[in-house]
C-alpha cells in the first residue's frame, strides 16, 4: 500500500525529523504520535498515512495489521527567490520542497498453538 506527496513546501531536512519518529511503527501508534507532535510536518504526514490506510482498506487489509515499512523524504524542486539587500544588490533565497513516499506493509501476528492434555 503506497501513498505519496509531491512538492510539499517545507525543507526535507525538517520533514525528515518527523519521518524518523514514525518510521517502523504500527499505524495506530504513528497516528497517535503525530496528533500530539509540535512540528508543522506532522499534519501532512498524518494525512498521507491515512491516505495509505484507505488504499489498504480497498485491498481488504485491516488497519490493525499495518505498519510503516518505509517513509522516504526526498528533495523536491527548489524555488529561487530574491531578497533585496544593501547598495542595490540582492541575495538569493532558496525555497525548498519535499517529496514524501510512504509504504505500508502487513505484519502478520502468529497464532499460538496450545496443546491439549488428555
Amino acid at each position: 500500500m503506497k501513498a505519496f506527496l509531491k512538492n510539499y513546501r517545507q525543507a526535507p531536512r525538517k520533514v525528515r525529523l518527523v519521518a524518523g519518529l514514525v518510521r517502523g511503527k504500527n499505524v495506530n501508534e504513528a497516528i497517535a504520535e503525530l496528533d500530539f507532535l509540535a512540528k508543522r510536518a506532522g499534519l501532512p504526514i498524518k494525512k498521507l498515512l491515512l491516505s495509505a490506510v484507505a488504499n489498504a482498506k480497498v485491498m481488504g487489509i485491516e488497519k490493525e495489521n499495518l505498519f510503516i515499512k518505509e517513509l522516504r523524504v526526498d528533495k523536491g524542486i527548489t524555488m529561487k527567490r530574491m531578497m533585496p539587500a544593501a547598495m542595490g544588490s540582492g541575495h538569493r533565497i532558496n525555497k525548498r520542497t519535499s517529496h514524501l513516499n510512504l509504504l505500508l506493509a502487513e505484519r502478520v501476528i502468529p497464532v499460538k498453538k496450545t496443546k491439549i492434555k488428555k
